[in-house]
């Protein structure tokens, strides 16, 4: 099986949605930003929502098949990560 590539944490952080495949396994994460300032992200609060879905279409095309919420850490971004390649 090929890795599958998470972007940074700093990516997440500054609310961009990132969507991924490997062959027929596609992937969507997308990030809940809370802000502790103006200017600051709450890591402690924020999450990130990522799903999966297996075939040929886009995601507003296709059926969920699995969901899960992991918190905006670098543990949880690793996890986020173990937990799709698991599914692939």
């Amino acid at each position: 099986m090929n890795e599958l590539f998470i972007p940074t944490l700093h990516t997440f952080a500054m609310n961009n949605l990132f969507t991924g495949s490997c062959g027929a396994f596609r992937f969507r994460a997308e990030p809940k930003v809370v802000m502790a300032t103006p200017k600051e992200v709450d890591f402690a609060q924020s999450t990130i929502v990522a799903e999966f879905w297996h075939g040929p279409f886009c995601y507003e095309k296709s059926e969920m098949e699995g969901k899960e919420i992991f918190p905006m850490t670098e543990e949880g971004r690793l996890a986020m990560k173990a937990w799709l390649e698991s599914k692939v």
